[in-house]
């Protein structure tokens, strides 16, 4: 009999900065570094002969949690990918709940009809994860096995061994972060013994907003902010931010560096990207990050950063600052949350590392 532990990669960018990150990559957040922590501390004293993942930098990273002090060297299998989104690809969630909210609604329900322009199926990363994982068992028979792959796809290979039809994939529940099922695999079969546990992590601070009901509550879309139109708007929000209105007239607005961002139609926050300025080599420039008061301690601010950060990323930027008054407390909590550190020392200054590496 051959064990394998399937597990769900640990919080990564996408999640947070609630974007369709399927294909695409992303690197693991702060608190998804947390998650690996508490999963290599689950699997102490646990033996595994091998280790696989996805090829993807949120599963590579993830799997550190049982290769690192195993000396295990990570296999990688593109098989073991998440369902492939095609043109949804690092979209937000809240523009495409907004654009296409009927086909987000038949993707969050794993309609087997579900298919945009170059995607999969849910029907076929079905076949292909479960194909994936019982050819990772029978190269290792009796013998223990951990395999770090995604949530749909996962959730989607479980429903065939657990029997569930291919439009009955939307019954079982989306895996956690670092979620881990227990399988066991014997003359061709697999077993479930578990699916989802978490028991390693600490219990979450408010249930999970799901479906298309939740992203109408957490998930924001972008906007053009159109500037001089609306420069009592922008002005209002560097004041209150404590920053200096310098460059609001320069010529650094190019199309879609300064955006709205939006709950539904409702404003949330704005964010300014200089792309003209460049402060340092490879780096990208937000002359403001705001939030609405209402509308704070929402995680949305996280949304705004990482729409800074695939903005930038997508250009080849490998760095990102952005200005911080010394006596705002509440930003500076934020941002070092979030990775920043001081620029080169300056203590107005605030920088963080964005370029694709493990």
């Amino acid at each position: 009999m051959t064990t394998i532990y399937l597990i769900r990669h640990a919080q990564a960018e996408g999640n947070l900065y609630r974007r369709c990150h399927s294909w695409h990559n992303g690197l693991l957040t702060h608190t998804g570094r947390e998650q690996v922590k508490a999963l290599e501390k689950r699997f102490e004293g646990v033996h595994f002969d091998a280790a696989y993942s996805s090829d993807l930098y949120r599963t590579m990273s993830t799997a550190g949690a049982v290769c690192r002090t195993r000396g295990l060297t990570l296999r990688v299998d593109p098989q073991l990918r998440e369902i492939g989104a095609g043109v949804w690809e690092d979209v937000p969630w809240g523009q495409l709940l907004h654009d296409h909210r009927d086909s987000l609604a038949a993707f969050l329900r794993c309609d087997p009809a579900w298919q945009v322009e170059g995607s999969e199926t849910h029907t076929q990363v079905r076949r292909r994860g479960r194909a994936a994982v019982e050819r990772i068992a029978q190269a290792h028979p009796g013998q223990t096995v951990a395999v770090v792959s995604h949530g749909c796809a996962i959730r989607a290979a479980l429903s065939a061994w657990l029997g569930l039809g291919e439009d009955e994939i939307g019954r079982l529940p989306l895996p956690d972060n670092t979620g881990v099922a227990k399988l066991e695999a014997a003359d061709g079969r697999v077993s479930v013994i578990y699916y989802n546990d978490s028991r390693h992590l600490p219990p979450p601070s408010a249930p999970p907003l799901v479906g298309v009901a939740g992203m109408e509550k957490n998930a924001l879309r972008f906007s053009p902010l159109p500037i001089p139109q609306e420069r009592g708007q922008y002005l209002a929000a560097l004041e209150e931010c404590g920053l200096a209105p310098d460059s609001v007239d320069g010529g650094s607005h190019a199309p879609d560096s300064m955006v709205l961002a939006l709950l539904g139609d409702t404003p949330v926050g704005l964010l300014h990207m200089d792309w003209a300025r460049e402060d340092a080599p490879r780096t990208g420039w937000v002359s403001l990050l705001y939030v609405a008061p209402e509308f704070r301690g929402q995680r949305f601010g996280a949304q705004l950063l990482g729409h800074a950060v695939c903005t930038y990323r997508a250009m080849g930027r490998q760095f990102l600052r952005l200005p911080c008054p010394p006596d705002n407390e509440r930003a500076k909590k934020f941002f070092f949350a979030h990775g920043f550190a001081h620029a080169d020392g300056r203590p107005d200054t605030l920088e963080q590392y964005i370029g694709l590496a493990l």
